[in-house]
């Protein structure tokens, strides 16, 4: 088994489990970093092992696009290239190519689309996007979808969902390494029938690990939980959850409270180059802001991180507003040490029988995004 359950908490569906790979277990609940092009942005895999994280992010559409196959062949794969030595998982392209909606065409067999970079015509299908991410050598393989849109109708989602599941068989017929896990991705926007489809169309054709897409794209948050509800009572107990995309703390708890093992998101990196940092409470400060200009104490008074152990909120923004490249590293460094402390102190939690307790004390305080 792949999946292997350590804990429960008695009053919720949280769990504690250790996702086995061919490069080490992962402990979860995980918040998975996003290296969207082969890199954490401006963080170095050293500082991502010394912190504790123990898996990230590669992104087959962009990698597929620069540096290209022809260069992860050569490197031996996506490890290798960026020099990450622990679990790895590359997203299926399907997202990103939903994002680029007015350079692209959807066919039974993939997707025709403009290249972002100089408009030059590719094709992306379950079978192209397995291929590639067999070359890229990733631990955790994902099927390839159609992310639906949001707002979209309910006969444009059940068409959607139809492509998708198609691709889903399609991808996991596909030639993978031995070493390598393959997950399926629940579609079907916010109509309940659609997603609950959805998951029992996956789970028949069986899958080493079960993801939730087409979430925080827009929907409100009571229909992103609404979503959870429906899918993941029909999802393999024994098998990983994985929501995609999610995201802030309070989204975290309540994902993880329903049985969710697996999130990822560019929220720590990205609130870091726009200047912002979080805290102890789950709020973000706005370290950039005139009112921290002669502020000497830390980012957080709380986190013994190496940018709040050494530096200011004053320097931190000095930093930030001439555009010195170490502002935004020590931010990022901050907020990447806080989701991976808040994710161990939530295992804790599970284990010892408090998480709802820990649930409760921490939804009621944390500000929403």
């Amino acid at each position: 088994m792949n999946f292997q359950i350590t804990a429960r908490c008695p009053e919720t569906k949280a769990r504690c489990g250790l996702l086995k790979t061919s490069r080490g277990d992962v402990k979860t609940p995980v918040f998975m970093p996003v290296g969207t092009r082969a890199t954490v942005k401006t963080m170095t895999p050293l500082e991502l092992e010394q912190m504790g994280i123990e898996i990230i992010l590669g992104n087959t559409y962009h990698l597929f696009l620069r540096p290209g196959l022809e260069v992860m062949k050569k490197a031996g794969g996506l490890h290798k290239f960026c020099n990450w030595k622990r679990p790895m998982l590359t997203d299926s392209g399907g997202f990103q190519v939903f994002s680029l909606s007015a350079l692209r065409k959807i066919t039974p067999n993939g997707i025709e689309f403009a290249s972002h970079i100089d408009g030059s015509r590719f094709f992306l299908g379950p079978v192209e996007s397995i291929a590639i991410q067999k070359v890229l050598g990733s631990d955790i393989v994902m099927a390839f979808d159609e992310c639906t849109p949001y707002p979209c109708t309910y006969d444009k989602a059940l068409e959607s969902l139809e492509l998708t599941t198609k691709w889903a068989q399609i991808s996991r017929e596909q030639p993978l390494d031995q070493t390598q896990q393959i997950f399926g991705i629940v579609q079907g926007s916010v109509y309940k029938d659609l997603r609950i489809k959805a998951a029992e169309d996956l789970v028949k054709i069986g899958f080493d690990g079960y993801a939730i897409g087409g979430l925080s794209v827009g929907e409100s948050e009571e229909q992103m939980i609404e979503c959870l509800d429906w899918v993941m009572p029909i999802l393999p107990e024994d098998k990983a959850h994985y929501m995609m995309g999610v995201g802030y703390p309070y989204q975290l708890i309540e994902g993880i409270a329903r049985g969710v093992d697996m999130f990822d998101c560019v929220i720590p990196t990205r609130l870091a180059r726009h200047g912002n940092a979080f805290i102890s409470n789950g709020d973000t400060i706005p370290v950039k802001a005139g009112r921290y200009a002669e502020d000497m104490g830390p980012v957080d008074p709380e986190c013994d991180c190496y940018a709040c152990a050494n530096f200011s909120r004053a320097y931190i923004r000095h930093l930030m507003n001439v555009g010195e490249v170490l502002g935004v590293r020590l931010l990022s460094i901050h907020n990447m040490v806080y989701f991976e402390k808040f994710m161990a102190k939530i295992r804790e939690a599970i284990r010892t029988g408090t998480f709802n307790a820990f649930r409760a004390r921490h939804i009621s305080n944390m500000p929403k995004s």
